[in-house]
């Protein structure tokens, strides 16, 4: 009786304990944040990318240390940050491309108020 409660002890300790995090964890973590770069993240959304590589490096160190949840967790945070850069990154282009728009129309409007006068707005 006493083998069958360590041996249930031992179980339900080994159930409970964190698993490491997938081997290909960081490569989708660092493939995300070279997705950022390209998206112009280094540009747009400096703060975001550099916290998603801060938490790269962070979980790294939670490996070495065996600290497996932390590992997981900063993981999960740098592909956020990197998810957060990209459309960061989106947002400021395409309101770069507006701003260029809204000057192109004033320019065509001061052309044609020139050109034809007030009256034909």
């Amino acid at each position: 009786m006493q083998n069958l409660v360590i041996l249930m002890i031992v179980l339900l300790l080994t159930a409970c304990a964190t698993p490491k995090p997938a081997p290909d964890a960081f490569n989708d973590a660092e493939q995300a944040i070279d997705a950022a770069v390209r998206a112009g993240a280094e540009e747009h959304s400096p703060v975001e990318l550099r916290f998603a590589r801060e938490k790269v490096l962070e979980a790294h160190k939670g490996m070495e240390h065996k600290q497996y949840d932390k590992a997981i967790y900063l993981i999960e945070q740098s592909e956020i940050n990197s998810e957060l850069a990209i459309e960061k990154s989106k947002a400021a282009i395409i309101r770069g491309r507006v701003s260029e728009l809204a000057r192109e129309n004033e320019i065509l409007r001061e052309d044609f108020e020139s050109t034809f006068g007030v009256e034909y707005e």
